[in-house]
This record gives C-alpha cells, sequence and structure tokens, in this order.
C-alpha cells in the first residue's frame, strides 16, 4: 500500500521550487518504497523541510533522512559513517552523518542510491523483541517552527547571472 504525502508536507513543501519538491517527493516514495512498514517523522524548523525514517519511534533509530534545501536535497544516513562505500560517494565528515546530494531526478536514478538506502535499513534499530506484531506504520508531523530562515519562494536567477 502506497502511503499519501499529507497536505501539511505539500504545504511545507510550497516554500521550495516545484523541481526541488519533485526531487523531495521522489526521494519518499523510494525510502517507502524500500522499507513500507518504516516510521516517517516530518519536521518543518526553521532552515528546511526534513522527513527521517526508521522502525522504531525513537528519531535516534532514524536509518535516513531527507532535507530539503532550497538548491538540492538531501538524503543522509544517520550511520553513514557504517555503510560499505569503497568509491567515497557518500558526502560528509562528521563521526555518523553521511548524505548524498540530489539536485535533480536524474541523481535519483545513479545506482549506488538505492544500494546505500538498502543497506542503511539492513542495518536500522528494530524494535526490541519484535514478535511480527506490529502496529500500522505512521507518518508523524513533529517540530514546526513558527519562524522561518528559507525564503517564502526560492530567488529567481537573473538572466546573465
Amino acid at each position: 500500500m502506497k502511503r499519501a504525502a499529507g497536505s501539511e508536507l505539500h504545504a511545507f513543501l510550497g516554500a521550495f521550487s516545484p523541481e526541488i519538491a519533485r526531487i523531495a517527493l521522489r526521494l519518499r516514495s523510494l525510502v517507502l518504497e524500500e522499507a513500507p512498514v518504516s516510521n516517517e517523522f516530518i519536521y518543518d524548523p526553521d532552515n528546511t523541510v526534513a522527513m527521517s525514517y526508521g522502525f522504531t519511534d525513537r528519531p535516534n533509530d532514524a536509518f535516513c533522512h531527507i532535507a530539503v534545501y532550497s538548491e538540492w536535497v538531501n538524503l543522509g544516513f544517520q550511520r553513514g559513517s557504517q555503510l560499505p562505500d569503497p568509491e567515497g560517494l557518500l558526502e560528509g565528515t562528521g563521526r555518523w552523518i553521511r548524505h548524498l546530494r540530489m539536485a535533480s531526478l536524474d541523481d535519483l536514478r545513479r545506482p549506488f542510491v538505492g544500494r546505500f538506502l538498502r543497506a542503511a535499513i539492513e542495518a536500522a534499530p528494530r524494535p526490541e523483541g519484535e514478535t511480527g506484531k506490529r502496529s500500522a506504520p505512521r507518518s508523524v508531523v513533529r517540530g514546526v517552527y513558527a519562524k522561518k530562515r528559507r525564503p517564502d519562494k526560492p530567488a529567481q536567477k537573473k538572466e546573465g547571472a
């Protein structure tokens, strides 16, 4: 069963260009196709829109996140530094988190995107004592901040610039 993006998520993404919103929604679909029983947590903080995915109710247990910025969308992995990456394709230098930058829909079609996502899902924490009985996966809107540091609409590039 496909999980539709709710009206709140669409409203949050309305602050971004249609292309960036399409990338974010397609990445969301990809994550939910690979992990249909994952929980989704949607955040609308001050400078981006973010979605995280995991099999427990704890945000720290998320296996990946999608962060939407004005010019690109990141597919991040909370334990990305632990994922096999012999080609050095993952970006980031922190202790744990690594990401892939998506600036176009074509970027989502790169074969290693699914490979990293499946590896993150495989390594994700699961609820203790999981017996096969689970509540239905859910989508929850969490942090919504009134004050935003992002523009209402992305600035249009001037000709000749």
